[in-house]
């Protein structure tokens, strides 16, 4: 980026939230149903029907707005949003504008750089969503009035990013914050939570805002942060040479690595609000926002806290484990089993979340039970089985799904212990390798490691390596 510019990105957030039902009418929100089957007359908006409020959408709402320490409002209205697309049936979208529902909040992310930032919230308001346009089937474009209702949740930023690098790690917090207080799946393939930024470009130490395009149609977090840099790149060389910015809406291709002009950008009084004249104002009165505030969850970063301050965790590791709610549920269940904090830290994060990366499956998917991998790691400290044993059962727990205790004593894999037993596979080792002796005599340390290698092929990896280790050296200087 040219050093003499500097970006101003705000973003809005849409999440469509998990409720059973829609915002006003009692149809499913279920996603990939057949098109045009989870409607009726109320979300289609036909003549004579009456919205009606679903209570959960509210209660989701200002659980997001405490969660990022807003100010929620006792009263907000709804209010229409006029404007005419083939997927929005009433020709009006119903929102909330002028008394949004939740105020002036923040979020705060870390940069590569180490620094903390706080970005603010300007609002956090409902809304339904509009249907699907599907424009890749043939020469005509279908419509899918299904989402037509679906409830939503606006989350707007202010103007306070300035690298599409600060812009993708807030999204990543929102995301994190909606997942682990459950009521958005965070999706984005599947638009369960769609972003828009709006980007503008002005001379560093300028306070004047520059034109600002809006970016739309980014269905992954890296091709958020992707089209953007492009997008800041574009306005820049624009104005290096003398052009103007044109205020408009832009829809990022993804394979072009491009964004191309969809409509010149609407202003607030382009689409003619007005209060909705079928909704009540809703009252968040002091005691059902406490009793909101009861339900909230251990938050992100309190809860990685707690992995540092409780279990000595490394940052790394507890950032990692705390990513996500299901797999901060994971670890801690496991150690429902085995306190040995750090070895399942290590397990959790190298052999189980390999699998779920390679697989492209969730935490909730994974075959090994916490149960299962607690008592795995149990039997390591307990020296019924060694580490490298270890490595070996736990693919047939992935397989089999079946316990460590089950396969150990199927396989016959118990750790041999027995001094005698491992004294005779040592005797057998060095009897059969004099030159190797020789050179540990000689000073040369390493041949070590030849030795436990062979003697741990000879009992099948089931030899403990300490008292291997200990009885080898015993016997090697024996040869003196």
């Amino acid at each position: 980026m040219n050093p003499k510019y500097e970006a101003v990105i705000g973003l809005e957030v849409h999440a469509q939230l998990l409720t059973d039902t829609k915002i006003f009418c009692g149809c499913f929100t279920k996603f990939g149903v057949p098109p045009n089957t989870n409607v009726c007359p109320v979300c289609l908006g036909h003549p004579g029907v009456l919205p009606v409020m679903n209570k959960k959408v509210v209660e989701f709402t200002v659980l997001m707005g405490l969660a990022t320490e807003c100010t929620i409002n006792e009263k907000s209205i709804f209010a229409r949003k006029n404007y005419f697309y083939p997927d929005l049936p009433k020709g009006y979208q119903i929102s909330q504008y002028e008394k949004p529902i939740c105020e002036h909040g923040n979020i705060s992310v870390e940069l590569k750089s180490g620094l903390k930032k706080n970005i603010g919230i300007t609002r956090i308001h409902m809304e339904e969503d509009a249907g699907k346009s599907i424009h890749d089937q043939g020469d005509s474009t279908l419509i899918d009035v299904n989402r037509c209702g679906t409830p939503l949740m606006e989350i707007v930023s202010e103007p306070d990013m300035h690298s599409a690098e600060e812009a993708y790690l807030y999204l990543i917090k929102l995301k994190q914050i909606v997942t682990y207080l459950g009521i958005c799946d965070g999706n984005m393939e599947e638009g369960s939570l769609r972003c828009d930024a709006n980007v503008s470009v002005r001379l560093k130490g300028e306070e004047k805002f520059g034109t600002k395009t809006e970016v739309k149609n980014m269905n992954s977090f890296r091709n958020v942060e992707k089209a953007i840099e492009y997008e800041i790149e574009r306005q820049i060389d624009i104005l290096e040479d003398d052009g103007k910015i044109i205020q408009q809406t832009l829809l990022w291709d993804a394979d072009a690595s491009l964004v191309k002009p969809m409509r010149s950008k609407e202003e607030a009084h382009d689409y003619r609000y007005f209060p909705d004249p079928d909704l009540m104002p809703i009252v968040v009165s002091a005691n059902w926002k406490n009793e909101i505030a009861s339900s909230m969850p251990e938050l992100p970063k309190k809860r990685r806290d707690r992995f540092i301050s409780e279990f000595s965790l490394p940052k790394y590791d507890a950032e990692i484990l705390t990513s996500s709610r299901e797999l901060a549920d994971y670890y801690e269940n496991v150690l429902k089993v085995t306190n040995d904090y750090k070895s399942v830290s290590n397990w959790v994060m190298t052999d189980v979340l390999k699998v779920v990366n390679d697989d492209k499956i969730s935490i909730k998917e994974f075959p090994v039970t916490p149960e299962n991998l607690g008592n795995l790691i149990k039997l390591i400290n307990e020296n019924v089985i060694n580490g490298k044993i270890a490595k070996e059962i736990f693919p047939e727990m992935l397989r089999t799904k079946k316990g460590p205790q089950e396969i150990i004593k199927e396989k016959n894999l118990v750790q041999i212990t027995d001094t005698k037993e491992i004294e005779t596979a040592i005797d057998k080792i060095l009897s059969a390798n004099e030159s190797q002796i020789k050179e540990y005599l000689s000073g040369k340390d390493k041949v070590i490691g030849f030795f436990v290698g062979q003697i741990m092929k000879e009992t099948k990896g089931k030899a403990n390596p300490q008292i291997v280790n200990e009885l080898l050296k015993k016997k090697l200087e024996t040869f003196r």
